[in-house]
């Protein structure tokens, strides 16, 4: 099948938007569906490539569309088809990267699933094949009954390698967390599995779900690329995206009875035993509460809760439910004990979009379900900090761990901390004064320094006599007495709560 061919399904109604002829008549080897802002690593040579372009935004859309484009074109794609829900059409940024980089571009319309341009690929490329290199009529009818029953990707995926001799195969999802594998299979580590479609050997095919956010995607993997023939492969697929759009249901269902979980957690005064037994969490603690934030606004609906689902996932995937607040803040409850790990969890979970900072905060572990309101703000605080510390980049920041005064600070709204840190310093805080910089810098110096006008003035270069003046010019500006321990630390942390917001040294 070229890409001429593909284009001119009337059914499918694709747009061409700009292409050379000669790349019209290249043969189409695959499809692959990505999101990721950089898709080099997950395309093949010859393959058609779908895109819902929710990784674009006007802000930085040049830059952005220009190294997805090049990503394309550096793992030779043979057309790129720009879905056009997400923008309401495919944008200039994109079409104009395609134009220099010569990959070929067309737009589908909003109403065409993936799915539809997929089965057309395959079954036109491979329709011609002999029934033996197709799903046998029992194990088709088998796997249509569990799908019906909305059995688990594990008996799936046995059931359809079952009549295929000594064939290995796995279930993961893009952050590397394995969903299934056919019996006897060796364990992959996720670090592994999350970088599979690097690797030389095997070949990740895109299970496709219209429900799936990019963290939580199927990926069906197989070590021996020619145990199973393409025909087969894209039928076993094809079920697997059914069985997960059914998962996908009963997660949603889950989410929905967290949700009430999270009301009751809001809410001050309130028993959350009923709700924590709905969600299936053992009645007796320690738990831990987790919240995330990945910033991206309503132009990512369920991308946190996906996200979160996600790295609960790997470390705790029977003992957790996760949901939303009141306030649509995402949020989850484990087991303590189940709780470990999260931190690398994280890394592999912000990995899949590393374009979306994935900020999270967690609790110290609460020791029973009356305590779980105190965890939930304390989890809220710590988020705060990860926002503070890492604003660009995702980072977990567990609530245990701040323990400086330093750190303590970062949880406290920015709002607060510069209305503190301007009270505090009074006409210090300006800026734009050369004097009250100079004097700020004497301060925080002298109280690093633990009050010591010798050693204060040998690192500022100056003469223990101008410290003495410098001092006395702060204690006249802030109205406090240096001397007192206790209007040292209001000044310390006033100081620290610049360097917080990015305004101190």
């Amino acid at each position: 099948m070229h890409v001429e061919h593909l284009l001119g399904d009337e059914s499918l109604g694709l747009r061409l938007l700009w292409a050379e002829d000669a790349s019209l008549r290249r043969e189409i080897s695959g499809v692959t569906v990505t999101d990721l802002e950089d898709p080099a690593r997950f395309v093949r040579p010859g393959e058609v490539v779908l895109s819902g372009l929710v990784w674009w935004s006007p802000d930085g859309g040049r830059a952005k569309a220009e190294r997805f484009v090049a990503g394309l074109k550096g793992a030779g794609a043979a057309v790129l088809l720009a879905g056009e829900e997400t923008h309401g059409s495919v944008p200039d940024d994109l079409v104009e990267a395609c134009v220099r980089q010569g990959v070929p571009v067309a737009g589908v319309p909003a109403h065409i699933m993936f799915r539809a341009i997929t089965d057309t690929v395959y079954l036109r490329q491979w329709g011609e094949l002999s029934r033996h290199q197709a799903l046998p009529e029992s194990a088709r009818g088998r796997l249509n009954r569990l799908v019906a029953q909305e059995a688990g990707p594990e008996q799936v995926l046995a059931a359809a390698f079952a009549h295929l001799d000594r064939t290995t195969a796995y279930l993961v999802t893009a952050t590397g967390r394995t969903v299934a594998a056919t019996p006897g299979a060796d364990p992959l580590p996720p670090h592994e599995a999350a970088a599979l479609p690097t690797a030389d050997a095997g070949v990740p095919v895109a299970v496709e779900a219209d429900a799936a956010t990019p963290y939580e995607r199927w990926w069906l993997h197989l070590p021996d690329a020619a145990a199973v023939p393409p025909r087969l492969l894209h039928e076993i697929t094809a079920v697997l995206g059914r069985c997960q759009e059914s998962w996908a249901r009963r997660r949603a269902a889950e989410h929905q009875t967290a949700d009430e979980l999270g009301a009751v957690l809001a809410t001050p005064g309130s028993a959350p035993d009923s709700a924590l037994a709905a969600c299936g969490l053992p009645s007796e603690g320690p738990y831990r509460v987790l919240v995330a934030d990945t910033g991206a606004g309503t132009r990512h609906e369920g991308l946190t809760e996906g996200a979160l689902t996600e790295a609960v996932a790997h470390a705790a995937p029977d003992r957790a439910a996760v949901g939303r607040l009141p306030d649509g803040t995402a949020f989850a409850v484990v087991s303590a004990d189940a709780a470990e790990g999260l931190a690398a969890c994280w890394r592999l979970v912000a990995g899949c979009r590393p374009d979306v900072p994935l900020h999270g905060g967690i609790a110290a572990p609460a020791p029973d379900a009356s305590t779980l309101p105190g965890a939930l703000a304390e989890a809220r605080y710590a988020l705060n900090s990860a926002r503070t510390t890492a604003p660009d980049a995702s980072a977990l920041t567990d609530a245990t761990t701040l323990t400086a005064l330093d750190t303590l600070l970062t949880g406290i709204p920015a709002e607060v901390r510069t209305a503190y840190s301007r009270t505090v310093l009074g006409p210090l805080h300006n800026p734009e004064s050369a004097s009250a910089v100079a004097l700020l810098h004497t301060l925080e110096t002298f109280l690093a320094h633990d009050g010591s006008w010798a050693r204060a003035a040998e690192a500022l270069h100056l003469h223990v006599n101008t410290v003495h003046y410098r001092v006395q010019r702060i204690e006249h500006f802030t109205g406090r007495d240096l001397s007192r321990l206790q209007d040292r630390l209001d000044l310390w942390a006033a100081l620290l709560c610049r360097v917080a917001d990015g305004r101190g040294r």
